[in-house]
């Protein structure tokens, strides 16, 4: 943002409290369909996902929780593997879960691909190696990052298990298609993440992957409250997560 155009959004601050979206469209601060939302933030105790396989597998190469996730937080998109930026995405199934031994599980869901991601670990090997504390984990489980405390160091990769986290060895922006900003760009040389939609929370609002999820196969809530939908299907089906031999605790569940 320039100078100008600075001053013009600090000026609007006094009178936004006021009258809200009208000065916003007026001022043309307010893309089309954005709606400010007054809802009270959304709080838990320790916050984890379901992710329902079986669900999530019915509609074959769908990857609007990808898409949703990778826009509204201005992931790029690069042209080889090397350089590849990834929040959320699709894994084979073997290499996801190497030790689920259980020869006799569905051999379709064997060759399928499933959703993976940063599990926010109730012990996270990536806080413990952070020399600068560039990644913390807040009371209610979410491992966050600080973009602008990160050195590059690369050492809370090294220590994830799970692959979950991308390193800028490039400039991101101008392979980013269209900036959203309401959330910061990084810069070269930058370790991110997921952070399970946590700016998001504070606005009253469900992760975008859970929103956008046509089949509703992404559940997101509080593990410690008990009549939580979240709680309700681990109750009733069976349930693993990744790794759990590493003593990590991933806060991650699927669903088979």
């Amino acid at each position: 943002m320039d100078r100008r155009g600075f001053i013009r959004l600090t000026g609007m601050t006094s009178v936004v409290g006021l009258l809200g979206k009208p000065i916003l469209n007026a001022a043309g601060l307010l893309r089309p369909g954005e709606a400010l939302t007054n809802k009270p933030p959304i709080v838990g105790k320790r916050w984890a996902m379901v992710i329902d396989t079986r669900k999530c597998l019915e509609k074959e190469g769908c990857r609007d929780c990808i898409n949703a996730c990778h826009h509204i937080h201005n992931v790029p998109e690069f042209d080889n593997a090397k350089d590849e930026i990834k929040w959320i995405w699709k894994e084979k199934y073997e290499q996801a879960f190497p030790e689920q031994e259980n020869e006799y599980i569905e051999d379709g869901l064997k060759e399928k691909s499933v959703l993976v991601l940063c599990n926010h670990c109730d012990n996270p090997p990536c806080v413990r190696v952070c020399p600068t504390q560039a990644t913390w984990k807040r009371e209610d489980g979410i491992v966050m990052m600080d973009w602008h405390r990160c050195i590059g160091c690369r050492y809370c990769m090294a220590a994830c298990p799970y692959g979950s986290r991308s390193f800028n060895w490039r400039d991101p922006r101008p392979f980013i298609k269209e900036i959203v900003t309401d959330f910061p760009t990084r810069t070269r040389g930058v370790v991110e993440k997921c952070t399970f939609c946590e700016e998001r929370l504070a606005k009253g609002l469900i992760p975008a992957c859970v929103e956008a999820c046509p089949e509703k196969a992404l559940i997101f809530g509080d593990l410690e409250d008990p009549q939580s939908e979240l709680r309700e299907l681990l109750r009733v089906h069976f349930s693993f997560r990744r790794k759990t031999n590493l003593g990590t605790q991933p806060e991650l569940y699927y669903i088979v």
